[in-house]
């Protein structure tokens, strides 16, 4: 009877130590985008790295890009994943200055990337150290329906004036010149980057970003002053700020409005929405400042290993697999969008061949508003873009507050 206990427990203490053993190597991810080819590309590259590793039981949590947002505070503290997605730049500032993620410089060393991602690596650094891998960036600009352009025989704007023209030519024939939804306020902060970059350059942006101007300055104003011309003379889709980005996505569509200022994942979207590829075209945002260097909005994606992560091991072996060349490669031909590793290969996709044209001769690469800025002072400045839109009247009372705002925010 001893015996037998003594064996009973022998097992039970056996089985533990093999459960155990299987949940230390689980591998859980977090990533932040629901839309089906991101989506599939993610799940693709997962079961890639499987493949490679065996060993390495991966659980994966895919949620909306937006919950993702609201949630990720509390799973970084509560409950960490070993990985989560999230952004380069200010962006992921406050996690690393709480505490939340881990360096990753040995990984940067071991895998080759100081070399294969030197452009970017300056946006991944904070302290001194750099904090997680990028596996994508993706360039903005103006996507338009070139049926609807080829109709009103209308050729890409180069230039301010020849937008507003273009505008008035769709506006005659009842087409509304841009469809946008601002419900999650970031696409008004697209719309406000390329004006400002455009009126003011790569440095009014920086500077702006890091607290050095102040939002009532003249140069600010002026970029608000376009801003207005381009809502009296082009316009924009009604009830925008009850719809999100994909809800946006129905207007240009159905050919109720020919243009959209957005980042090159939407062009999945688009097809997803029922267009050809033969539909959709993009140009580069039109100078504003004459001869002024042209900057762009080209902002990455990327995996952090939160500090609380319990497989930090398998954690590092998944963001050097994430940061190789052939994984890039194929991963960004899936989503349509830019490898950041220099050593991969760019999709022949005429998207990804005009977003590698515009972000490989610009001046200067913006990461985004809501990313090159506090997170504080983006959502007072992306509060603030959408009720301009919404009551340009209100420009003087927005801009004062949002001065008030800056002096708190960067004390």
């Amino acid at each position: 009877m001893i015996h037998n206990t003594k064996t009973l427990l022998a097992g039970v203490a056996a089985a533990a130590f093999m459960v155990t053993g299987a949940l230390a190597d689980d591998l859980r991810i977090n990533f932040d985008d629901l839309n089906p080819g991101p989506k599939k590309a993610f799940e693709d590259m997962v079961e890639m790295f499987k493949a490679e590793n065996p060993e390495i039981n991966v659980i994966v949590n895919i949620n909306d890009r937006e919950a993702h947002k609201t949630a990720i505070r509390n799973f970084l503290t509560a409950d960490a994943p070993d990985i989560t997605s999230w952004y380069p730049g200010n962006r992921m500032g406050p996690f690393v200055d709480a505490g939340l993620f881990e360096a990753v410089d040995d990984v940067w060393a071991d895998a080759g990337f100081d070399e294969e991602m030197a452009a970017i690596k300056p946006t991944m650094t904070r302290d001194g150290k750099i904090w997680g891998v990028p596996y994508s960036y993706y360039q903005w600009g103006i996507y338009y329906r070139k049926d609807i352009f080829d109709l009103l025989k209308i050729a890409e704007p180069k230039t301010w004036a020849e937008l507003m023209a273009s505008c008035k030519v769709m506006n005659d024939n009842g087409v509304k010149p841009f469809t946008i939804g601002t419900k999650y306020l970031w696409t008004a902060a697209g719309v406000f980057d390329y004006i400002n970059l455009r009126t003011n350059g790569y440095d009014v942006h920086n500077n702006l970003t890091a607290g050095k101007i102040k939002y009532t300055d003249d140069r600010i104003k002026q970029t608000f002053v376009n801003w207005k011309q381009m809502m009296d003379e082009c316009g924009f889709v009604d009830n925008h700020a009850s719809m999100s980005w994909q809800d946006a996505l129905a207007p240009f569509a159905n050919g109720d409005a020919a243009m959209y200022v957005m980042g090159n994942f939407a062009v999945g979207g688009m097809k997803d929405a029922g267009l050809t590829e033969e539909q959709i075209d993009y140009f580069q945002f039109p100078e504003i400042t004459a001869g002024l260097p042209r900057a762009e909005e080209a902002p990455a994606d990327a995996f952090f290993i939160p500090s609380n992560a319990k497989n930090k091991e398998d954690a590092k072996k998944f963001l050097a697999f994430v940061g190789r060349a052939d994984v890039q490669t194929k991963m960004n031909a899936q989503i349509g969008q830019l490898p950041v590793n220099s050593k991969a290969e760019v999709s022949d996709n005429k998207f990804i061949q005009e977003g590698f044209a515009t972000v490989s001769t610009a001046a200067g690469i913006a990461q985004f508003y809501d990313r090159d800025a506090p997170a504080a002072m983006a959502k007072a400045g992306m509060e603030g873009f959408q009720r301009f839109m919404l009551d340009p009247s209100s420009l003087d009372e927005i801009l004062t507050e949002l001065d008030r705002i800056q002096g708190e925010v960067y004390k």
